[in-house]
């Protein structure tokens, strides 16, 4: 076992950045020319990076699964994007966005890094605007802001209900200048299946045509993994069906290590799944949670009627409902975490207050926002003799300009009206915050080849902190990629191109025409669907919202087991030479059966809680997530060593100078 070296520049962490951006390579402009970069994934973290590597002058080529940049799934992040500008003079600043995103974090996240993502947030909202991003603004015409779970301040600017998809188009717009000027080669429907290396270099992929089925290589001086995340390893999540791990998890079998793989986010707002017959879940805005209150009934005579339907939740009276994050954590109430608002709607739930038919539900609730709202209406209209239902009327109004599209995208799915009756809701999968470790420079363990955005581990911690993803996101693409990439190509301007005819070439080719010709002639009977959905039940019973010792250990034999019926047994129809939809869900499928025995294995070596990774046998008195930080201060980076489940551990010590280490608290 080794400590990896992270690269943290010396010095304050408050110039840490500026004084790295001073010392490191750059590259003349004429040069650029000469260097080829690819990046895999278009979302933010891959969308703004190739924007801004091309405008800066290299040639990059883009792949994404998708049939177009727009249908990433950065579209899905509805919320807001976090920057300390302080624009509500409510006491913001660089420093507390910092120690938020660390407490947030439950003091697992890198000092260094977070810092600097605090630092450029407010440039990104800059970049955003004269993108032309049609944020919110107040009625100064200023941007407007709102809060988010796990902060005292409004710092979450937004568009709506989709800022995810506006600043994507931001994002898009960029590329397509780029893509125009023939800076970028865009490849869609394209997918990587495997990395090429050559002396100890990251130098190309092999990627895989999705509508002819043809293998391609492609080569570059360095490659930008920004694939996102692997919630899909738990089948069903709020994630994108094609979201995948695949891009990460092959540069991992090539010799980059993965970083607290048992970092996952159970989001606390997502519609509750209906049946077994689900392929995926939705999620409803964190932002809802600034105006709705959680509740259950006090009573189980409630909870009965309600189930039964002899009930309405509007019948309850108020001194019958319990707002349990108000009452468990009054300083942040329903704005606590993610992860404290998921383990507490489940230890609701447990306890039988599960208000709808699977008991897996705890209420949404709007109505006093909307009399909050109707009552401040009414007063600047000069109508203080209002009625009820004309207050109820000009409350709602005010909610829709808020959530509209939220509030009708919720009544689609359900056919319930959330402006009369509250929403029911239940934990799910949502981010994965372990990932593809990274140093400060965002390379991995292999030279050349770099991770940003959700890929990476790097920045959250346990624990992501919401409408951080963005942050994190667009803050690796447009703002550190740029600089530190350089540093590295500084180096390659008389490598001249790089060749795909190469033995390491021919050799990954071969490799991946044999993984799929294998699943092709595998005469099995059981389906690709068929082998995830008992992977993601064995992930989500044994190692969900909370995990234990026997049920890790079971959880891990479970899986291998699965996945030595899956070699055996699963049955992939058509060929390769083809658009084949079956086969690119059994690569992605084998792969997450080999993360998630490493997940369920990461987990289980941490013996403490943290974040959104909740050890049963380490908790307080009063059921919150308790640290060790004696033997777990660290990033576990796990490093392949030829056969799943067999990696080896290693550390990155991590370090506290700017925020005291202290357990986390809400109340």
């Amino acid at each position: 076992m080794s400590v990896l070296d992270s690269k943290i520049p010396e010095g304050p962490i408050a110039q840490k950045w500026t004084n790295h951006k001073n010392k490191i390579n750059v590259v003349n402009p004429a040069n650029k020319r000469l260097i080829d970069v690819i990046v895999v994934g278009t979302g933010l973290a891959g969308g703004s990076a190739a924007a801004s590597l091309a405008e800066l002058g290299y040639n990059v080529k883009a792949l994404c699964f998708q049939d177009s940049p727009r249908r990433a799934h950065s579209i899905a992040a509805q919320g807001g994007i976090n920057a300390a500008k302080n624009y509500q003079n409510d006491g913001d600043s660089t420093y507390r966005l910092f120690y938020d995103t660390v407490k947030g974090g439950d003091y697992r996240a890198r000092e260094a890094n977070v810092y600097r993502l605090a630092e450029v947030s407010a440039n990104i909202i800059d970049q955003c605007v004269a993108q032309g991003v049609p944020f919110a603004r107040d009625y100064g015409g200023l941007l407007d802001n709102r809060s988010f779970g796990g902060v005292l301040v409004s710092r979450t600017f937004y568009a709506k209900g989709q800022t995810g998809q506006q600043l994507l188009l931001g994002a898009y717009s960029a590329m397509n200048r780029q893509i125009g000027k023939g800076k970028i080669q865009m490849l869609n429907r394209h997918e990587m299946l495997d990395l090429v290396i050559v002396d100890g270099k990251a130098r190309g992929i092999i990627a895989r045509n999705l509508v002819t089925g043809e293998l391609e290589r492609h080569s570059a001086h360095a490659v930008v993994i920004a694939s996102g995340g692997y919630g899909n390893v738990f089948f069903l999540s709020t994630n994108a069906m094609g979201s995948n791990v695949t891009a990460a998890w092959r540069i991992h079998r090539r010799g980059a290590y993965f970083a607290n793989p048992c970092y996952t986010q159970i989001h606390p707002t997502c519609i509750p799944r209906s049946g077994d017959y689900q392929s995926k879940l939705t999620l409803m805005s964190e932002s809802l949670r600034n105006d709705g209150r959680i509740w259950v009934p006090k009573k189980m005579e409630d909870v009965e009627a309600i189930r039964n339907k002899t009930k309405k939740p509007v019948d309850i009276p108020e001194e019958d409902r319990d707002y349990y994050l108000e009452r468990r954590y009054p300083s942040f109430g329903n704005l606590v975490p993610r992860d404290v608002a998921s383990r507490a709607a489940k230890e609701r739930c447990d306890a039988g207050f599960g208000v709808n038919e699977t008991g897996e539900a705890v209420y949404l609730d709007f109505s006093s926002a909307i009399m909050r709202y109707g009552h401040e209406k009414a007063n600047i209209l000069g109508e203080h003799d209002a009625s009820i239902e004309r207050v109820r009327a000009l409350g709602e109004a005010v909610i829709e300009a808020k959530y509209g599209n939220l509030f009708q995208m919720y009544e689609k799915i359900t056919d319930d009206n959330p402006y009369k009756t509250p929403m029911k809701i239940y934990p799910a999968v949502h981010y994965t915050m372990g990932g593809i470790w990274v140093d400060y420079n965002l390379m991995t363990t292999i030279e050349g080849c770099y991770a940003a955005g959700e890929a990476n581990f790097s920045d959250h911690g346990a624990n992501r902190l919401g409408a951080s993803a963005l942050m994190q996101g667009l803050a690796d693409g447009y703002f550190v990629l740029p600089y530190t990439i350089g540093d590295y190509l500084a180096h390659d301007i008389r490598t001249g191109k790089i060749s795909t005819d190469l033995p390491e070439f021919e050799a990954a080719e071969k490799e991946v025409r044999d993984r799929l010709e294998h699943f092709l002639n595998n005469k099995g009977t059981k389906s690709v669907d068929h082998f995830h959905k008992r992977l993601g039940k064995v992930m989500w019973d044994k190692v969900g919202m909370a995990r234990n010792e026997q049920g890790l250990k079971e959880a891990i034999e479970e899986i291998r087991q699965i996945r030595e019926e899956f070699y055996k047994d699963v049955f992939v129809p058509g060929t390769m030479n083809e658009f084949n939809p079956e086969l690119e869900k059994a690569t992605r499928v084998e792969d997450f059966l080999e993360l998630g025995e490493l997940f369920a294995i990461d987990a289980l070596h941490r013996t403490e809680s943290c974040g959104g990774h909740f050890r049963e046998e380490s908790q307080t008195e009063d059921g919150e997530a308790l640290r060790d930080d004696k033997h777990f201060a660290y990033v576990a980076a796990w490093k392949w060593t030829g056969e799943p489940g067999k990696q080896e551990l290693h550390k990155e010590e991590l370090t506290f100078n700017d925020i005291e280490l202290k357990q986390r608290s809400y109340k």
